[in-house]
């Protein structure tokens, strides 16, 4: 009986991800694929939270409000959070720096790899908040970077939450994101 090594799995890279069909994430050489296509309330809780970013953004001259982007961590790490803020230039195909907050709303097919490895990915990489939003039960768990660690500040779902990003501050209301 033979055995597989995990060197005998492919190893894929940007090289390889640029030219597939279809929307994947590529995390440590391993394809995900990003389907089926998110659930319309999950389409519906991701549009609320990047139109409450929008606007919360509108006077923060060094920071902007994403959707789904390339980030090119590594040559075989690229991933695309659902929201994000980034607050330094960025042009091109894909992000190359840390995002400062980004927001994962789960969806069945992709809740473990959010909160896991994602998780950890985030944290390894210096995201100063990780949001990872339930939209099934109306809750977002708030985490924030401390001495290279996430730490839980609030699982929320009517409050107005303070983040500091570059040089302004944002007041998130988490009550506006779900019905």
């Amino acid at each position: 009986m033979s055995h597989i090594q995990l060197s005998d799995l492919p190893h894929y890279t940007y090289n390889d991800y640029r030219h597939w069909e279809g929307n994947w994430e590529v995390i440590f050489g391993i394809a995900y694929a990003m389907s089926p296509a998110p659930l319309i309330q999950h389409q519906k809780v991701s549009q609320k939270i990047a139109q409450q970013l929008g606007n919360l953004l509108e006077n923060c001259e060094d920071c902007t409000a994403l959707l789904p982007i390339d980030w090119k961590v590594s040559d075989d790490t690229i991933v695309q959070p659902d929201n994000l803020i980034i607050c330094h230039p960025a042009s091109g195909s894909y992000l190359t720096k840390t995002p400062i907050l980004i927001f994962e709303v789960l969806s069945k097919s992709t809740a473990s790899k959010d909160q896991g490895i994602k998780f950890d990915l985030y944290q390894n990489e210096g995201v100063k908040y990780y949001i990872i939003v339930d939209p099934e039960e109306n809750v977002a768990k708030i985490y924030e970077l401390n001495n290279g660690k996430y730490i839980k500040r609030l699982d929320a779902n009517s409050e107005t939450e303070s983040f500091e990003l570059k040089d302004c501050i944002i007041h998130f209301d988490f009550s506006k994101i779900f019905d």
